[in-house]
């Protein structure tokens, strides 16, 4: 701003005429929010906070999640209207989640997909970063899906530790690939994760992870909400308009995240199966949802409430910039080639 602050000082003009400093001031006022506006509403929009009673636990009996602490933090919504915890950094003690699952012998299965340039961009990034923060101490088997399956990268993994890979189409658009994995996760769960893990997380390739994304992350139906949103008034949450799509919704609770979902392999079995159904029966009436299979996941998200939301931290967009909410980073999204990787 000194080059037109100079310019200022400069002109005469303005120095002399109050309506030249007023238009002055306003051109100088849109920089700033041209600038600088993007990112006011992440320091300064209120959240709304959780209306459990102090010391009121979420679950019956002896459940885990009652170890939470809900009033650790009192600058987020740390539960839902329903009674589901909003995970976020300071709630809950690692080691009570990991001693938990470790008793419980919990084994996760975590799935991916990586089809034609992806693969070489992002996939063994994603998996080395996985094998550091990834549900470290339990279990893991990598289900990798790719039309290339040579190509995929060797990473040297832990014990417990598995990857298996499995060769689908490559399909023309980027839209049909996104959206025909709902059918592909729910077959292999049939085939392959319900007789091997309890627990399954669905993420998309093209992230990092950068700090623990544990335990405490599993539950019955879990869900993330959208960094970009989720301190948005809902009327900007991008949720499917459109009354002939099945994913139209008018109302919601939050706009969730699909590059990240998961819970035990009966509730993903049953989201990805109903957004398959909802995703054929447009494609017959010949409608596409406005966020493909993230529309199709928050109409169903909406019927059917996650028993678990995860905060941002755990899918963080680095151009956001800092916000005090966000104390710990656990996966970034990875740079985007949209321009090259889509066409």
């Amino acid at each position: 701003m000194k080059s037109f602050h100079g310019i200022f000082l400069r002109c005469p003009g303005l120095r002399q005429f109050p309506r030249a400093r007023l238009l002055y001031a306003l051109f100088v006022l849109v920089l700033l929010l041209m600038f600088v506006g993007p990112f006011v509403r992440f320091f300064d929009s209120p959240m709304r906070k959780c209306q459990l009673p102090p010391g009121m636990k979420l679950r019956t009996s002896d459940h885990v999640d009652n170890s939470l602490d809900l009033w650790s933090r009192n600058d987020v919504e740390t539960c839902t209207s329903w009674g589901a915890p909003i995970i976020w950094e300071g709630m809950f003690d690692p080691d009570v989640y990991d001693k938990h699952h470790k008793k419980m012998d919990t084994s996760v299965a975590l799935t991916v997909f990586a089809i034609g340039r992806y693969l070489e961009i992002y996939l063994k990034d994603f998996l080395s970063s996985a094998e550091r923060y990834f549900m470290v101490g339990l279990p893991v088997t990598y289900y990798v899906f790719t039309d290339a399956p040579k190509k995929v990268p060797e990473v040297q993994l832990t014990a417990g530790r598995a990857l298996e890979v499995i060769q689908v189409e490559q399909h023309k658009r980027w839209q049909d690939i996104s959206m025909m994995r709902m059918q592909t996760i729910a077959d292999t769960i049939e085939t392959h994760i319900r007789h091997r893990n309890q627990y399954i997380f669905c993420f998309d390739v093209d992230q990092v992870f950068v700090g623990r994304f544990g335990s405490e992350a599993l539950g019955d139906s879990v869900a993330i909400l959208h960094a970009y949103f989720y301190q948005s008034p809902q009327e900007e949450y991008t949720y499917d308009r459109n009354p002939n799509s099945t994913a139209f919704m008018e109302t919601g609770d939050f706009y969730y995240h699909a590059a990240v979902f998961g819970g035990t392999w009966r509730s993903v079995r049953n989201l990805t199966a109903s957004c398959h159904k909802g995703i054929m029966r447009d494609k017959k009436n010949q409608v596409e949802a406005l966020w493909h299979d993230e529309s199709h996941l928050n109409k169903y998200l909406w019927l059917h409430k996650p028993s678990k939301v995860l905060s941002p931290e755990y899918c963080w967009a680095s151009e956001i910039g800092y916000n005090r909410q966000i104390h710990v980073q656990r996966l970034l999204w990875a740079e985007k080639y949209y321009s090259t990787l889509r066409t």
